[in-house]
């Protein structure tokens, strides 16, 4: 395990996961968000492929995504390991509202210093919303993508609950 993604659903916990993952095993760690976003009013970074392209190239790394559209495929060609936090909507739910709230009332500066906001609670691009409505949908693309032949060197690791992810963590 050298070049690994953590997939889920938002509020699986793949920050976390990376990020411990990152410390264990000596490896660089990359929030994804981060790098995408770049500015105010959620703008994007111009340079994102390009930067994920050099970051993936490179002999070790863990991000805390699956990648967004624009670099999936490279990510999932570069990968070696993936941990899926298959986790369902009871788990993930109470995790991102508890999140989410705590960003909007903290005001906290997240990706690009932006800001989750009341009125941002009624968009459908909102984490809760968006990990509501999409559960499904992510559950079922990581399960095609670590069946598709062109990715089969992939080992996948899936965790169908956190206290299995922790156990597994802490054998690292």
């Amino acid at each position: 395990m050298e070049r690994i993604l953590v997939a889920g659903i938002s509020g699986a916990g793949k920050t976390t996961m990376a990020r411990a993952l990152s410390a264990r095993l000596r490896l660089p760690f990359y929030e994804m968000d981060s790098l995408h976003f770049a500015g105010p009013d959620w703008a994007t970074n111009p340079d994102f492929h390009q930067q994920i392209a050099k970051i993936a190239s490179t002999p070790g790394w863990v991000f805390d995504s699956f990648g967004y559209p624009e670099v999936r495929d490279l990510l999932w060609t570069r990968a070696d390991t993936v941990v899926w936090l298959d986790y369902s909507r009871a788990v993930i739910m109470p995790r991102i509202l508890r999140r989410s709230l705590l960003r909007t009332l903290r005001r906290e500066r997240i990706f690009g210093g932006n800001v989750e906001t009341w009125s941002d609670w009624l968009s459908r691009e909102h984490p809760a919303r968006w990990a509501w409505s999409q559960h499904a949908a992510r559950r079922a693309e990581i399960g095609r993508r670590a069946r598709d032949p062109r990715f089969e060197p992939l080992q996948v690791i899936r965790f169908a609950s956190p206290r299995k992810a922790d156990e597994w963590l802490r054998s690292r």
